[in-house]
């Protein structure tokens, strides 16, 4: 163990280039907050938004949404990852130098990191190559998950359900050669509205909703702005439902939580990232107001959809909960995985695990003591 041996050093890793650099800030200004200081030393380690690794000395309270105001990761020391796996942790980047003196040695990273560069599996090869245990899934289940279409091809060949779509790779030059993008036919079947969104992207960035084919093109600029390749997903109506699913203790199978439901009040017309984060303008069943049938289908497909995409530590599941319109009979769709939910005490993920009797502090500290459990990955 490093620094004080009475204590874990957590390297607690957020920020990044992504566009959810806002929101992975104030996930770990939660999970710093919640780290007991009397078990564990805590290493704040800030991504800037051009891919700056420093160490930082904003706390909770600087990492906090306020009146609107996003956090984000400014200045501080320049630090970079030791390679070497017999470095465990990180090193001084001297100016004119490059890497200088040794900093610190760390026992684990927790990657709070949202999206590309981060939640995608890019830090996750890092980590590995580096030698250090991690707490989330690896490199597979990260890139696979991040990547909607993807996530959709695993899920099928799992028999796990979800709603129509379809893909439009080099979204821009789809665009230039065909303003369309789309043939009739898959227009006709889709049907409107549709929502359009980047394959690589989450917390709502770059998505529209189109209620007329003539506002498709400019969705799929927007869409590939973030991302250059686009989903079109068919609107599904009903009820939107999450679940978080969490490694079992011991090589126990996946554990899951009571589901939540998301109501959007009255004026909202969907769940973006201004209703998510800034708004409020969300009301959320904890749990979900659900019969004890749909709660135990839904908590089977969560595990399912888990072990299908080959997560590790934690995920949330997102669904929609609708009725076929040709049988009547009621449908559970899988929409995303997030192998990286949002982590503030009110994200649906901590919610629901309290409400399954599991609360913040324990749920933090059971995935550090998780990932330091299971050593450092190996392709080996």
């Amino acid at each position: 163990m490093s620094g004080n041996a009475s204590k874990l050093r957590i390297a607690v890793v957020f920020g990044g280039r992504s566009a959810e650099h806002a929101v992975s800030c104030v996930s770990a200004g939660s999970v710093i907050a919640a780290l007991d200081p009397d078990r564990y030393e805590v290493v704040p380690v800030g991504i800037t938004r051009e891919g700056r690794w420093v160490l930082s000395d904003a706390g909770p309270a600087e990492l906090a949404i306020v009146a609107g105001r996003l956090p984000e990761v400014s200045g501080g020391t320049a630090v970079s990852l030791v390679g070497d796996p017999a470095g465990r942790g990180l090193a001084v980047l001297e100016p004119g130098v490059g890497i200088g003196r040794a900093l610190t040695a760390v026992d684990i990273v927790f990657p709070v990191l949202h999206g590309a560069y981060g939640e995608d599996g890019t830090i996750q090869g890092l980590l590995e190559m580096a030698g250090l245990p991690y707490v989330g899934s690896g490199v597979f289940a990260s890139a696979a998950s991040m990547d909607k279409e993807f996530t959709k091809k695993l899920l099928a060949a799992s028999g796990i359900p979800q709603g129509d779509h379809v893909v439009l790779r080099d979204a821009a030059g789809a665009l230039t050669s065909d303003p369309a993008a789309l043939d009739q036919a898959t227009r006709d079947r889709l049907g409107l509205p549709v929502f359009v969104k980047p394959s690589r992207a989450g917390s709502s960035i770059g998505i529209t909703k189109v209620t007329d084919w003539d506002g498709f093109p400019d969705a799929v600029a927007t869409a590939a702005a973030v991302d250059p390749k686009v989903l079109v997903e068919a609107a599904v109506p009903g009820r939107e439902i999450e679940c978080g699913v969490l490694a079992g203790v011991g090589g126990a199978p996946p554990e899951v939580s009571l589901p939540a439901e998301i109501r959007l009040r009255p004026g909202t017309d969907w769940y973006d990232f201004s209703v998510k984060y800034v708004d409020g303008a969300v009301d959320v069943d904890v749990p979900a107001d659900l019969t004890p049938e749909q709660v135990a289908r839904i908590q089977d497909v969560s595990r399912r959809a888990y072990l299908a995409l080959d997560c590790s530590g934690l995920a949330r599941v997102d669904f929609f909960l609708s009725t076929d319109p040709a049988t009547g009979e009621e449908r559970v769709l899988v929409n995303e995985v997030n192998t990286m939910p949002g982590f503030t005490p009110t994200s649906m993920f901590p919610q629901m695990w309290a409400a399954s009797g599991l609360s913040y502090p324990d749920l933090v500290d059971r995935l550090v003591t998780g990932a330091v459990d299971g050593g450092p990955r190996s392709h080996g």
